[in-house]
């Protein structure tokens, strides 16, 4: 199964963007839906957007619809998650997952969560 590496996280302002790249290895990265997760001090982690296996349709949790945008790219293996208009309750360690498409779980046998990517959010 994959195995994701998760970067591109940092220090940003309210309302500023900010892209996150999930990264892959392991073969067959193009048979499995994606996910984008996060998780908050404190707090459970939560779904935030997911991709189908080609790329061409995505859902998103209601809190990142309109601000977020998922893509992936099947040569490059990578999961990319575009946000625009962020804000403090943004602030959180993004992971992302193979998902079942249409869930907002991580499927149930994925266990390799890579490190995630902090992402901060300043007011």
């Amino acid at each position: 199964q994959v195995q994701p590496v998760e970067s591109g996280g940092g220090l940003v302002q309210a309302g500023d963007s900010q892209t996150l790249t999930c990264e892959n290895s392991g073969r067959f990265f193009s048979s499995y839906a994606m996910a984008w997760f996060r998780q908050a001090p404190g707090k459970a982690r939560e779904f935030v957007a997911g991709i189908n296996r080609s790329g061409m349709t995505a859902y998103y949790a209601d809190s990142v619809k309109d601000r977020f945008t998922i893509l992936r790219d099947n040569a490059r293996n990578t999961v990319d998650l575009q946000m625009h208009n962020l804000k403090p309750e943004d602030t959180a360690v993004y992971y992302c997952a193979v998902v079942v498409y249409g869930s907002k779980q991580p499927s149930a046998d994925f266990h390799s969560w890579g490190q995630g990517t902090q992402v901060t959010v300043s007011s």
